[in-house]
């Protein structure tokens, strides 16, 4: 199997990958790590419709646009003589109303795809929409700063494109204890280590062998590095919580990990809108609550940013089934203790300026809000993750 193929693959660390204790090369690598700033990315996946969360409560358009799906004005939380959070939000808005968000608006990209599988490519590999790559703008951050592989750590079972590099992978884990445990199985040590009676050398044990050495080597490195710690925060009862629980676990007892990726999953939102979205935008917005609250105690807070996006938004007219259909601009948050400018980043979109599909049009190129964070949150040269220039925002 050639290396590209090989990362495209597989997600690295996952559970399923098994390496003996023998083979010990990237052991000791150090990683020429920039700082202790941390970034934890979160994926709204499916298109969360960003008119419904974040409300233009006096905006006729709106209304008229979703007789049926709008959110009347007294349900929702307001925050400003125009725009308030659907009330759902509740815990996000307690978050808003401490200087801990912003929320830039009208986020997107030129010629944007409506489809789930391409626009989430996009916005993981910070490609244009013609370009096709196979690595993430995580994974290249991942591989400019270190060598090991947990300095990007998906806390899922599946490793995504946005931590894949070009030619090395960050982490997929839910559990680091069980992660442990199984780079330890016996049956694959004993397979491996069968190779050690050619007297390969580490020039010869091949990418494969490297690659999984990495996880071995990151699976020992973060069980040894959580294992005594228990967070005291409580969380709701939900996965998407749970894995909000593992990140702050993560963060918390100190690992040397930089970028996290996190996905909620369930927000294609075609039929029966209000019902379902309600529903989803409570668990982010509590399970974020539980998240913020678990850091800040610990004091890890300060040194985290926050980044939740979606990878289009929903069209401004409801459908026939009381649903919404893929649209295209939408809201990106940013949480953190340190915002330059916390609040409205920039006036929501303009409904009566609609593009020539009836669509949001953009305004802030997406790949501006990773230059911002890489530049000026991570200390990284952004153009060299990102393959070119964008400008910068003032957020952070």
């Amino acid at each position: 199997m050639q290396r590209r193929d090989f990362l495209k693959r597989s997600a690295l660390a996952s559970s399923a990958i098994m390496i003996p204790s023998f083979m010990r090369a990237f052991e000791n690598a150090p990683a020429s790590i920039s700082g202790f700033k941390k970034l934890v990315v979160i994926q709204l996946s499916g298109g969360n419709d960003g008119l419904n969360t974040i409300v233009p409560y006096r905006n006729d358009i709106y209304y008229s646009s979703r007789p049926q799906i709008a959110i009347p004005e007294n349900k929702i939380l307001k925050a400003t003589d125009d725009l308030g959070f659907n009330k759902h939000l509740a815990p996000l808005k307690e978050l808003y109303d401490k200087g801990y968000l912003s929320i830039i608006n009208n986020v997107g990209y030129p010629n944007p795809n409506r489809s789930h599988f391409r626009s989430t490519d996009i916005w993981h590999s910070a490609s244009d929409a013609t370009q096709y790559l196979e690595s993430g703008w995580l994974g290249r951050y991942i591989e400019k700063v270190g060598t090991q592989s947990h300095l990007g750590i998906e806390v899922d079972e599946n490793l995504s494109m946005i931590l894949k590099g070009e030619n090395r992978n960050g982490i997929a884990t839910q559990n680091a204890a069980l992660f442990r445990r199984n780079m330890e199985q016996p049956f694959f040590s004993e397979v491996l280590h069968q190779k050690t009676d050619t007297h390969l050398s580490e020039h010869n044990l091949g990418y494969l062998y490297k690659t999984m050495l990495a996880a071995k080597s990151s699976a020992r490195y973060l069980h040894e590095k959580t294992r005594v710690y228990e967070s005291k925060q409580e969380y709701p009862n939900n996965p998407f919580a749970k894995q909000l629980k593992t990140t702050a676990q993560f963060i918390n007892s100190g690992v040397e990990t930089q970028v996290y990726y996190v996905s909620m999953g369930g927000f294609d939102t075609h039929v029966n809108q209000q019902n379902s979205q309600g529903k989803l935008l409570a668990t982010y917005s509590n399970a974020m609550s539980s998240f913020i609250k678990d850091l800040e105690k610990n004091d890890t807070f300060k040194d985290t940013l926050v980044m939740t996006f979606s990878e289009f938004g929903r069209r401004v007219a409801q459908n026939a089934s009381n649903g919404t259909d893929h649209g295209t601009a939408n809201q990106v948050y940013i949480m953190g203790g340190n915002l330059k400018k916390a609040g409205f980043y920039n006036p929501a979109a303009n409904l009566s300026q609609l593009d020539d599909n009836g669509d949001m049009k953009f305004e802030i190129d997406f790949r501006t809000v990773y230059a911002t964070i890489l530049d000026r949150w991570m200390d990284v040269d952004d153009a060299t993750v990102l393959n070119k220039e964008f400008s910068k925002l003032d957020f952070v």
